[in-house]
């Protein structure tokens, strides 16, 4: 079959053939409908993460946002069926530890990432494995074709996760988003959805007329402004309640740290690069004086993803709105290439894996 495949770090990428997986005993095989192409492939290619394990050995398949068909099942799958829709988180959970049985299934004891880990080829491919897929493989509504659910992979559900859960927010809250790229989009669509007052902070105009577009109240190009901080404390009269950075650079970090009011809470989405190396200085008196909390998220629970698709059903989330393409298989090596200089908007999202 084919399948995106990374050879050596930040060289081109390349489509070639490959096995086609086999279930294991627990686990499923599925063929892809959609995949997203994310900044993550990207940090992946280049080599970021290893100070958190999220880098395979080459020669590895990328992919982490799939939806998909189960074409085959293990001896010991017992709810999952041949025939089923589906979406495939990337945080894959074992289902057995202490943080699954307590619903924290994406920060599993065992957690594998699909994608960034070589316990998991990824899913640029036709086909795809998933591990305990009684799990991590979950069904999707009839009213929800996988075309559809193909925009709501990592980037909308950890958003979705980041606003919902971790923060979370609440109607008539400010929230203020730095960095609009397709997983800050999707915080502000999210976030509008949930009663939200949303201001999008961006450098580009395209991104923030995006922002607009999916519910914004107010947008700062921070290109135009010597303290985007500053200009959201002036919009919210004193600060924003929630803040989160889908980028992960120092920069829009601590901008979104600094734009909160006092008993603000700040959801770190986005993941540092090599330059920051997860390290980032940030004020930590005011985290004391102010009473400033400051969460992570990452991904979804597979046992929450119902929430996400009750509101896609409802029509209040619309994942395609983020949706800027789509794509085959051939173009995702300079789809990924364009993330270099931040030459994407929204998410683009793979389609033909056959062409």
């Amino acid at each position: 079959m084919q399948a995106v495949v990374l050879e050596e770090f930040q060289e081109p990428l390349t489509v070639q053939d490959v096995d086609r997986p086999e279930p294991e005993p627990d686990g499923a095989v599925a063929k892809l409908i959609g995949c997203g192409v994310c900044r993550s492939d990207w940090h992946c290619w280049q080599g970021d993460w290893d100070w958190f394990g999220y880098r395979p050995d080459p020669p590895h398949v990328l992919g982490h946002e799939p939806t998909a068909r189960i074409v085959s099942v293990g001896e010991d799958v017992e709810t999952v069926e041949e025939g089923q829709e589906i979406a495939i988180p990337f945080n894959l959970a074992c289902g057995t530890c202490d943080l699954c049985r307590n619903g924290r299934e994406n920060i599993c004891e065992n957690h594998v990432g699909l994608g960034f880990m070589n316990q998991a080829p990824g899913a640029f491919a036709e086909e795809v494995h998933i591990p305990h897929a009684d799990v991590n493989a979950v069904p999707l509504p009839d009213s929800i074709d996988a075309e559809t659910a193909a925009g709501c992979g990592c980037r909308f559900m950890t958003s979705f996760h980041a606003m919902a859960h971790r923060a979370p927010v609440s109607a008539g809250d400010d929230v203020v988003i730095h960095g609009c790229g397709g997983i800050g989009l999707s915080a502000v669509h999210i976030a509008d959805a949930l009663g939200g007052n949303v201001i999008g902070v961006d450098l580009k105009d395209e991104n923030l007329d995006k922002a607009e577009e999916l519910g914004a109240v107010a947008t700062v190009n921070a290109s135009e402004v010597d303290d985007p901080a500053g200009e959201v404390q002036d919009i919210t009269n004193g600060g924003a309640d929630v803040s989160a950075d889908g980028l992960g650079i120092k920069t829009t970090c601590q901008n979104a740290v600094n734009s909160l009011r006092k008993g603000g809470t700040h959801v770190q989405i986005g993941l540092t690069t090599s330059e920051e190396e997860g390290m980032v200085p940030l004020p930590v008196d005011d985290f004391v004086s102010k009473e400033i909390d400051f969460h992570g998220s990452l991904g979804l629970q597979p046992s929450r993803y119902s929430e996400m698709l009750d509101m896609i059903e409802s029509s209040k989330l619309d994942p395609t709105t983020l949706v800027n393409k789509t794509i085959d298989i051939h173009e995702v090596p300079d789809e990924l290439a364009a993330m270099t200089d931040f030459n994407t908007l929204g998410i683009p999202v793979c389609t033909d894996f056959t062409s």
